[in-house]
């Protein structure tokens, strides 16, 4: 028989898959026939060039299905369709979908909010990675160290029949410990929420203390993450300009006092690197228990604070706990690593845990283990040593180069913290037009303006942490075309 066209990349996945996918359109498509007789495993692998056995997984595969029928003796057949069997038109293009496509308020909500996440502009086949990319860490994560980690904590929860989805308690003790020691963070284990990413987290602390139409304090410009999550949740986001002093809690009475709650960045606010003082700070706290509203602090990037101490956190210094403290280990371990913790009231933590097993429980407990291991044994203050000496010293050699190559043109001020800076652009350079002329030259440039709701200063996003100092220089000097 004559066999439709079957491409198989051998670059693009299981072939078995490859040959079962386009055998089921065919059948599908009704390219071929009821009762038609299909070829040999013997003939169709030598015609395709692959081995019987990937003819023979796909064939069990069609089998199982009830496209294809094996007869004793005979061959393998094209099964008969019954009435009402979905058939392809076109294997190529699906068919249109019939019927009104209705989504929910919150799906179109999220759809929206997803859609408008600001993104680099990036031309087609250009990799990432490149000069000024935002949110990676440097490539320095003592991988073999975490290797070894992991073989050890496998073969462990191996022996105890211990893998699963569930909370793994020291990993919590660990938490608490680091951070009562360097965040100043008041709190037990059983305070300590352990999560799927920060997103997650958000979106955590919006199911457990929202509802549709609360107000929401954010921060303008802030970070569109929170942003997204409370959007999709039905809240009332309204953005609250943030000053030298950070978020400005005065406007936020005048704009929304009855806010249910405030999403805040106070010790190195994204993306402006402002630190809230402590007068600020007890003014947010009072406007909270006033009120009865709560705080979500989420604290990104301070442990790369280059210079003494890292700041301590909103939460430590909360007397009526009305806040909630949110960190994360993708910044500062790697970014596939999707695990972070929240720390709630001890009175809410039961209805955080959950709340979180309704949307997929914690991280697998493998990997919780094996981060436990690595806070414990000394390997992340080592790592962060290193991290923070890199990137301070990232970040002065990129400052020097926009004095010496941009001068009149760009502008950025040193930060002690942080793994990113803001470029202040010249009067009446537009922010979008320059990213994507440095698009052109290979530069990864996100405009400030993607992360405000109202119009202010014109800058872009330079970060530093992704590639060597080398890069940087070079990225500054394709910069100067960009703004030319």
């Amino acid at each position: 028989m004559a066999l439709p066209p079957l491409s198989l990349d051998r670059s693009a996945g299981a072939l078995s898959r490859q040959l079962y996918e386009g055998l089921r359109d065919a059948i599908l498509s009704s390219q071929f026939r009821t009762g038609t007789r299909m070829p040999s495993t013997r003939e169709l692998a030598a015609s395709l060039d692959v081995s019987r056995n990937t003819v023979h997984v796909a064939f069990e595969q069609l089998i199982l299905e009830g496209l294809l029928v094996g007869r004793q003796g005979a061959g393998t057949f094209v099964a008969d369709m019954p009435s009402g069997t979905p058939i392809r038109p076109n294997a190529v293009e699906p068919t249109k979908p019939r019927g009104r496509r209705h989504l929910s308020q919150q799906g179109r909500a999220i759809h929206h909010a997803a859609t408008t996440w600001p993104q680099p502009v990036q031309l087609p086949g250009e990799p990432r990675g490149r000069a000024f990319g935002m949110g990676a860490p440097a490539d320095l994560f003592p991988g073999k160290v975490w290797r070894r980690l992991l073989v050890q904590c496998w073969d462990r929860l191996i022996e105890a029949r211990g893998l699963g989805r569930f909370e793994y308690e020291p990993l919590r003790e660990a938490i608490a410990e680091h951070l009562g020691a360097t965040r100043g963070v008041r709190c037990t284990p059983d305070q300590v929420i352990v999560v799927s990413g920060s997103q997650q987290g958000i979106a955590l602390a919006a199911s457990v203390l929202l509802d549709p139409d609360d107000s929401v304090w954010v921060e303008d410009p802030g970070y569109f993450g929170a942003y997204a999550a409370f959007v999709s949740w039905g809240a009332r986001v309204v953005p609250i300009a943030v000053d030298d002093q950070g978020l400005s809690v005065e406007v936020g009475r005048k704009r929304a006092p009855q806010a249910r709650l405030a999403h805040v960045t106070p010790t190195h606010q994204f993306p402006l690197g402002k630190t809230m003082p402590l007068p600020r700070r007890a003014e947010l706290l009072e406007w909270a228990q006033a009120a009865d509203a709560w705080i979500l602090e989420e604290d990104y990037d301070s442990e790369f604070r280059y210079s003494g101490a890292p700041l301590a956190a909103l939460q430590g210094i909360d007397p009526n706990q009305r806040v909630m403290y949110l960190g994360s280990f993708s910044k500062s371990m790697f970014s596939g690593l999707r695990m972070a913790y929240l720390v709630v009231p001890r009175d809410l933590a039961p209805v955080f845990r959950a709340a979180r097993e309704v949307v997929g429980g914690p991280p697998p407990v493998l990997e919780q283990a094996v981060v436990e291991r690595f806070l414990t044994e000394g390997h992340f203050q080592r790592h962060l040593r290193r991290m923070r000496r890199v990137y301070a010293q990232r970040q002065r050699r990129l400052v020097m180069a926009v004095e010496e190559e941009l001068e009149g043109l760009l502008s950025v001020d040193p930060d002690e913290t942080g793994m990113h800076l803001v470029g202040w652009l010249r009067s009446g350079a537009r922010a979008e037009d320059v990213c994507q002329r440095a698009a052109k030259e290979g530069l990864e440039l996100l405009p400030l303006s993607s992360y405000r709701a109202k119009p202010g200063p014109e800058g872009v996003l330079l970060g530093f942490s992704e590639v060597g100092e080398r890069a940087l220089v070079r990225g500054v000097r394709l910069l100067r075309k960009a703004l030319g």
